[in-house]
């Protein structure tokens, strides 16, 4: 478990606001709801939303978020698992059909309130169906939350998930790279089954979504008074604060490491070209990295200069595992830029409910007040300039130096045709 210096305050505060996450489906309907009740009626519950084997449980993450540090926003990313609406796109049929893929309205309540829980400012999503979806979901289950400002852009995925943005500050820049060459072609294996991509160019599974937020002047000089700093040049004299956002996405499934390493290091590339120009630029790249740490998607980024929020965690750590499969997959990574502005103490895991020990997370129908299989990652950020500071995670061991050959030679599945909802049904392994 990772060293806390946290007041004791913040102990009692998780013990007494853990009844309030633990009954996140009571709670959420007489907070949640939209003013008006939404005339389109419920799709049919599947077996999947109606089958719950045995209560769910919270077994990874924090209980209770962890209290907002004062003068700071908040930046958390969040693969919601398969946020698709309840619109029927009459151009799609058979396996590619999307009029059943609605996610449950149950699901969408408790994932809305992990959202009201969390309290970020600005929210990296994974798995959206579209921008009139992820609209449909604001606008019907976080009435009030001031996210005003939204962004999601096809990504190009068979599937039609995309990366997007939640944000309560202007939205700027929005720019995705689909079919962008990675470098190198598909083999011709995907474990030990033939790949139709055989020999194609690699591309980006899902196309990263770059965007950039940004603060006023006028809101980042209230959060420099509230944070203590009067008298400062960022109070006295504020400029808008921006930050640049990469929410990726990577390609799930084990024998897709090596796809992933070149998504890492294509993502790598284009963050770098950015820092070229503006060495100062303040960039986190977030998201489903579909990889832990200790593996070699993630150590590229880490050679490549970026640092981990929860680099010294514990694999071990039920409390900073993000994944109902006990892993820790989805990341927060930050230039060097950032490491004033971080408020490390801040990081944290948010839990939400889930399958029992035990079963299969694959397969096992999930808990009626489940939200998603992965969980929120979040962090604290002062919205003005700091001194930079030497002072962040630090890996246990050694970051493993580059390989003579990092790229394994294994192959992805055929690709489904891509569309805005192409092939939604879900993919086991994300």
């Amino acid at each position: 478990m990772l060293p806390r210096s946290r007041p004791a305050i913040h102990l009692l505060l998780a013990s007494v606001t853990l009844l309030a996450i633990g009954s996140l489906a009571t709670a959420q309907q007489a907070t949640l709801q939209p003013a008006t009740p939404v005339t389109t009626p419920a799709p049919a519950a599947t077996p999947a939303a109606t089958a719950s084997p045995t209560p769910g449980v919270v077994r990874h993450g924090l209980k209770a978020p962890e209290p907002r540090t004062p003068g700071t926003i908040r930046i958390a990313t969040y693969n919601i698992e398969n946020l698709f609406d309840d619109k029927d796109d009459p151009a799609l049929s058979g396996e590619q059909d999307d009029k059943d893929m609605t996610k449950p309205l149950a699901h969408r309540q408790a994932a809305a309130a992990a959202i009201k829980a969390l309290d970020a400012d600005i929210i990296a999503m994974q798995e959206i169906e579209s921008l009139e979806a992820l609209t449909w979901f604001r606008d019907n289950h976080l009435k009030g939350l001031g996210y005003d400002h939204i962004v999601s852009i096809d990504s190009g995925d068979g599937r039609g998930i995309e990366c997007s943005v939640l944000s309560r500050f202007p939205l700027k820049d929005a720019k995705v790279f689909k079919d962008m060459p990675l470098g190198g072609t598909h083999p011709d294996k995907w474990g030990n089954e033939a790949n139709r991509e055989a020999g194609k160019p690699i591309t980006f599974r899902r196309s990263p979504l770059q965007v950039t937020a940004e603060v006023p002047a006028d809101k980042a000089a209230t959060f420099a008074k509230a944070a203590g700093a009067i008298g400062t040049d960022a109070a006295a004299n504020p400029k808008p604060f921006e930050v640049t956002l990469f929410v990726i996405h990577f390609k799930s499934g084990r024998p897709g490491a090596y796809w992933r390493e070149a998504e890492s290091r294509k993502t790598a590339e284009l963050a770098a070209d950015l820092l070229k120009t503006s060495p100062d630029r303040n960039i986190i790249i977030t998201g489903d990295f579909n990889s832990q740490k200790n593996e070699e998607p993630l150590a590229i980024l880490y050679r490549a200069g970026w640092h981990d929020i929860f680099a010294d965690r514990n694999p071990k750590d039920t409390e900073t595992m993000t994944h109902s499969s006990d892993r820790a997959i989805d990341h927060l990574l930050f230039s060097n830029g950032l490491s004033g502005e971080l408020v490390f103490d801040s990081r944290f895991v948010l839990g939400t409910i889930t399958r029992p020990a035990g079963v299969d997370w694959r397969t096992t129908p999930p808990p009626d007040n489940y939200c998603a299989d992965h969980y929120p990652v979040a962090i604290d950020l002062y919205p003005f300039e700091r001194p930079a500071t030497d002072k962040i995670p630090q890996h246990r061991t050694p970051v493993k130096p580059a390989a003579a050959d990092d790229v394994q030679h294994e192959t992805p599945p055929a690709a489904k045709p891509a569309s805005r909802n192409a092939n939604p049904k879900p993919d086991p392994k994300k």
